[in-house]
């Protein structure tokens, strides 16, 4: 964790989400402090997305209570940019009167796209796009960010190259983040703490810097993936 960790993001208590007679979320807890990174593993169907999605708001709980002293940014796998507005207007949404043009550029320069603002969606590459999203998303300088496998549709080198830009964003900006992914080597590299879920619960939490080593086996271990 980083300066301004002793300040909560988010605090989850006793969270529940049923589907039917179907439990997704159980009692669940969580604390993510100003300036942690927090990775998400679990299965298939475990509860990962839905509990990403109530946190955004976008899906109510059933029971429990999520505390939050702003609504969070959230980045999806899909990038979302609307092709129909240059990229500093997508970056600007919503805040177009608190940064403008100006706010809007010094933002894609933050994440390596400087002199782009008057381009268009269609012109980017895929890793390029999602450089977009993420700065749209820090523009507001939220308290927590919320990332839904924002890489799983990029190539190797470019998911290497962004993961780097992550990082370096989140010391910048100090948000509590939330990455949701699949893949172990990705909570390896970018986590302060990395936490499996499972049957919507957290089954374990472990901390990369404390248990540097073995801790992949373990992971692969608690998600069933065998050795081999």
């Amino acid at each position: 964790m980083n300066a301004g960790a002793h300040t909560l993001a988010v605090a989850v208590r006793g969270l529940q989400r049923r589907y039917g007679s179907r439990v997704v979320i159980d009692s669940l807890d969580l604390d993510i402090h100003k300036g942690e990174f927090v990775a998400l593993l679990g299965e298939s169907g475990c509860g990962k997305t839905t509990l990403l999605r109530a946190l955004a708001g976008l899906d109510l709980p059933d029971a429990g209570t999520i505390r939050a002293p702003e609504r969070p940014s959230v980045v999806f796998q899909e990038h979302r940019l609307l092709p129909w507005a240059t990229l500093w207007e997508n970056v600007a949404l919503g805040h177009e009167k608190t940064i403008g043009r100006h706010g809007a550029a010094l933002a894609l320069a933050e994440v390596g796209l400087a002199g782009r603002e008057d381009d268009w969606p269609r012109n980017l590459s895929g890793g390029q796009a999602q450089r977009v999203a993420l700065a749209r998303a820090l523009v507001p300088e939220p308290a927590l960010l919320l990332l839904d496998e924002p890489f799983a549709a990029l190539d190797a080198l470019t998911r290497i190259k962004m993961h780097g830009l992550v990082k370096e964003l989140v010391a910048l900006h100090q948000p509590g983040v939330l990455i949701v992914t699949h893949d172990v080597d990705e909570a390896l590299t970018l986590a302060d703490r990395i936490l499996v879920m499972r049957a919507g619960r957290i089954a374990a939490s472990f901390r990369p810097k404390e248990q540097a080593g073995t801790l992949r086996r373990i992971l692969l271990d608690e998600l069933g993936v065998p050795s081999h």
